[in-house]
């Protein structure tokens, strides 16, 4: 069973491939993801890395957790579900309830 990790605090240097070399010296990786800010393409500092089983996740874990990667301590956990997201607009709150947000006046 494939288990996805959480890597942040990542140099915005750091490719998937030196990901993956790193994640790679601790198991079979089998996927390695960076995220990048959706408008400008630019890396967000942080990435996930799947490994093939719980018990090399683990090892990854111990071993990189802290660790120096492109200057950087790195901060590895098992990442957690994504959260669900509502798909209604954004918060338009404040004093007014966010009336005066929308251009209404009541």
């Amino acid at each position: 069973m494939n288990t996805k990790l959480f890597v942040g605090n990542l140099s915005f240097n750091t490719t998937e491939n030196d990901l993956q070399d790193a994640f790679a010296a601790h198991g079979t990786v089998t996927e390695a993801n960076l995220m990048t800010d959706r408008s400008t393409g630019r890396p967000r500092g942080f990435g996930f890395v799947t490994m093939s089983s719980p018990e090399e996740a683990q090892n990854a874990i111990n071993a990189l957790n802290g660790a120096d990667l492109d200057g950087r301590n790195l901060t590895v956990n098992e990442a957690r579900p994504r959260e669900e997201r509502s798909s209604g607009g954004g918060f338009r709150g404040g004093r007014d309830g966010g009336k005066q947000a929308a251009g209404r006046r009541y």
